[in-house]
């Protein structure tokens, strides 16, 4: 199927805006490339201790005859998600040896998980553990002893952290290793029922704790469609993955089956072989538009929408929120997943999940085919999925048909006409909405403003019964300047209760809302924050705010705004404690939200 005229039209936008910049980066790129082999360039003192713990391997090594692919690993056992990665290495490097190629470990980044931080002063270190990351995997790269990476990352900043890095050592071949969501515990939308009975009262503490542990209750990604879950489906969508990776459980034959695949490919596509596949060929601009569409055909997280951008920028291409837009507009959505749907990630997957989706969005001409995959064959060989027959491994073609169309239809039968997420833009700023979950009726509010300065004043409202009420919820000095955007996902339960009783309820902020974010109509992302000026940073109790996500739009409907002087913050009410002194350079650094809000691209 040719490709629909819109995405090219959106596609050529970008290319010609990126044009300079992807340019001088693909010029960077060859020019590293042209060195050859990386172990090529260390005299012999470098290389001894590069290899002084490689036994038996050593030779190889020194004579630059077969592929050292470097693992760099976001292992630790404190996420559920990463915790599989324990037994990686071993298994990487025994697949390499099987084919003649040796491997070491490069090196770890940092890997927090939001969830054990949300409402916790830890979140503020959330955003930019981002591009600690990307810095961390670019230290471990720089021993430039390696002809391909492979990248072990799976959760919210550790994959586009890796991403950011895998693009600035584009030279490189490289390929993104999951390790699969856990098996399904208890439903999704009971674990929400629960936390909304929770923050009015009805139940205590201990059952509130029981249901979150059954929820989270083993390694693997968490099962809801969240960021993590998200960027599993990205690296397919972008040719970064092998097809069919992203949600096979962990500890599972065919989850072993792939991780050794992706190691024997690594080795194949170095550029002391015939199929060189720099990871700066995979990343142009269609599979980033590839990418945009898989965002919007799942309804996935709003968080892609900062990380793309920045992403995007370490390629050399230039995203911004209209494309989103563009993109949303063209694309149908075809995936009903909690908080979108009642199914977690497993039913997705057992319903035709990725491999579906592409095909199908391949046939209605909403993909780029003709890219360059990790994988090889385009993008069209990530319609398929891989099985295991004994011990060999193959691919073959995904179902054309869903398995249940509660979770998954096709492109020409959508559970809506556009896709899950929407830009807003009005004298408030610039903002975007998940409005995947969002019911049609939400889509435009229009109330008084309660203004707030972060969750926890939000949350003592609602106990006081400050908030029965029609209501716009203004949470400010959130944005990456002021605290370094923490996710505002505490707030979703109380909001939920109040459209449950009745209430006309919206949100916006310039912080962020988590990936799991739900139903209620949420104006995220604002730019300009309040800490660089922007109108929220004036608004006050009582203010008329109009959030409408059906015209795109995001005002405020009071006069005179424009003329106060903005709402006082005081720097250091974040300064200290959990290590946000050591991020002051962060702050005072750091892009807007529009722009990634970026401090190393």
């Amino acid at each position: 199927m040719p490709l629909d005229s819109r995405l090219d039209e959106i596609t050529d936008r970008i290319r010609e805006r990126s044009h300079e910049g992807r340019d001088r980066y693909l010029r960077r790129m060859r020019a590293q490339a042209e060195q050859g082999p990386r172990r090529a360039h260390l005299d012999c003192g470098n290389q001894a201790h590069a290899y002084a713990a490689m036994e038996g391997q050593k030779d190889d090594l020194t004579a630059d005859r077969v592929p050292n692919i470097g693992i760099v690993t976001a292992y630790n056992d404190m996420l559920s998600a990463h915790a599989p990665y324990y037994d990686y290495p071993t298994r990487i490097k025994a697949a390499a040896g099987r084919v003649g190629a040796t491997c070491q470990v490069a090196g770890g980044v940092p890997a927090m998980c939001d969830g054990v931080t949300q409402g916790q002063v830890g979140m503020e270190l959330s955003l930019f553990s981002r591009d600690v990351i990307a810095l961390s995997a670019g230290v471990a790269l720089s021993h430039n002893t390696f002809d391909a990476a492979l990248y072990l990352g799976i959760c919210d900043k550790i994959v586009p952290g890796l991403v950011i890095a895998a693009a600035t050592f584009g030279y490189l071949p490289g390929i993104f290793v999951p390790a699969g969501p856990m098996t399904s515990g208890l439903p999704n939308d009971e674990k929400a029922r629960v936390r909304r009975e929770f923050a009015e009262g009805k139940i205590d503490r201990k059952g509130l704790m029981a249901a979150e542990m059954a929820s989270y209750h083993g390694p693997g990604t968490c099962t809801f469609y969240g960021t993590a879950n998200s960027n599993q489906m990205l690296m397919e969508f972008m040719g970064l993955h092998l097809p069919g990776a992203s949600f096979v459980n962990p500890g599972t034959p065919l989850r072993d089956a792939l991780t050794d695949a992706a190691t024997v490919r690594a080795t194949q596509i170095t550029a002391l072989g015939n199929d060189y596949t720099p990871v700066c060929d995979v990343l142009d601009e269609r599979a980033f538009v590839n990418g945009l569409v898989g965002l919007m055909a799942t309804g996935g997280s709003t968080n892609l929408v900062l990380h793309l951008i920045a992403m995007a920028r370490a390629a050399g291409v230039h995203l911004t929120c209209e494309d989103f837009d563009a993109v949303s507009d063209v694309t149908p959505l075809m995936a009903r997943v909690y908080p979108n749907g009642l199914a977690d990630v497993n039913h997705f997957h057992a319903a035709g999940g990725l491999p579906y989706m592409i095909g199908r969005l391949l046939e209605a001409g909403l993909l780029h085919d003709d890219v360059k995959t990790a994988a090889g064959g385009g993008l069209s060989a990530y319609a398929t999925e891989p099985k295991l027959d004994g011990d060999d491994l193959s691919w073959h073609p995904g179902p054309r048909d869903s398995l249940n169309d509660k979770i998954l239809r096709t492109p020409a039968d959508p559970f809506q006409a556009t896709g899950g997420l929407k830009e807003l833009r009005g004298d408030l700023g610039l903002g975007v909405m998940k409005v995947s979950a969002v019911d049609p009726s939400l889509h435009v509010i229009e109330a008084p403003a309660a203004v707030f300065e972060g969750q926890q004043a939000v949350k003592d409202a609602f106990k006081a019964g400050a908030l029965n009420r029609d209501v716009v919820v203004v949470v400010r000095h959130q944005g990456p300047r002021a605290n370094g955007m923490p996710e505002l996902h505490g707030l979703t339960p109380v909001l939920s209760v109040l459209l449950q009783r009745g209430h006309r309820v919206a949100l916006v902020t310039d912080g962020r809302m988590s990936g799991a974010s739900g139903k209620v109509p949420a104006a995220i992302h604002v730019a300009p924050e309040a800490a660089a000026g922007g109108l929220i940073g004036r608004l006050r109790d009582g203010d008329v705010v109009r959030v409408d996500a059906t015209a795109g739009r995001l005002d405020v409907l009071t006069p005179g705004v424009a003329d106060r002087e903005p709402a006082p913050f005081d720097p250091d009410s974040n300064a200290f404690g959990l290590g946000r002194e050591m991020f002051a350079a962060f702050r005072a650094n750091v892009g807007g939200s529009d722009t990634g809000a970026a401090v190393v691209v």
